[in-house]
């Protein structure tokens, strides 16, 4: 099967599961969800919501969250992972975007990846999702999923993308991005993963990357 056409049969079965698919991080605009986007590296969806309540109640905007310590950014956000360099990151691009955007968070990828802490992933996220632009973040979850499903053979998550984008429509990347992920967590497991129930693996898969994956998880196990 061509990947196109692979592809075609894996965004109607997406659509069909999750056809509601919407951002898992809470925020109320552009700036508070970069800040959250950013405190997600290394941590789960559900801390940066337990985290980001208590972080804005102290500063909700660039203006306000620049004049706040960084001890103190730190103290809201110490369970998050990484808190000292995220702490100082958020105080940084903050005083960054007042200085430079008037306060305002950038739509494009140049000046939003010229924030302190921000890569393409997340500058991704927040063009798809707080402007409506079309972009299409790739995570370690995407990445995992379209080697599994045989759409990119690529190494990294740069020619993921590459790999993937021509395979969908443009309007439609950011929400194949948020229903890959969400298929991931309710279907298709990194590991202790059932090819053949799984929606898409039991027919996307190859023999080969089932056999691979299989030996993968082998070796993972304790000897007896």
């Amino acid at each position: 099967m061509k990947r196109s056409e692979k592809a075609r049969r894996i965004e109607g079965i997406l659509q069909r599961l999750h056809p509601e698919a919407s951002a898992p991080l809470d925020h109320e605009d552009a700036y508070t969800l970069l800040v959250s986007v950013l405190l997600s590296a290394q941590c789960t969806d559900v801390r940066v919501n337990q985290v980001t309540p208590g972080l804005f109640a102290v500063a909700r905007t660039p203006e306000a969250m620049a004049r706040v310590p960084v001890r103190v950014i730190q103290r809201c956000i110490r369970s998050c992972g990484l808190a000292p360099s995220k702490s100082r990151n958020i105080k940084a691009l903050s005083r960054m975007l007042v200085e430079r955007h008037a306060g305002r968070v950038p739509d494009d990828f140049d000046s939003l990846e010229a924030l302190p802490g921000v890569g393409h992933k997340t500058a991704s996220v927040v063009i798809a999702q707080a402007f409506g632009k079309p972009a299409f973040p790739v995570d370690t979850h995407i990445h995992r999923l379209a080697g599994r499903w045989g759409l990119s053979r690529a190494r990294n998550v740069v020619e993921v993308e590459r790999d993937l984008k021509p395979l969908f429509a443009p309007a439609e990347w950011g929400k194949i991005h948020l229903q890959i992920i969400l298929f991931g967590r309710s279907h298709c497991p990194a590991r202790g993963h059932d090819f053949a129930a799984c929606p898409i693996c039991s027919w996307a898969a190859s023999r080969a990357r089932i056999a691979r994956e299989a030996r993968r998880t082998s070796a993972r196990r304790p000897a007896s």
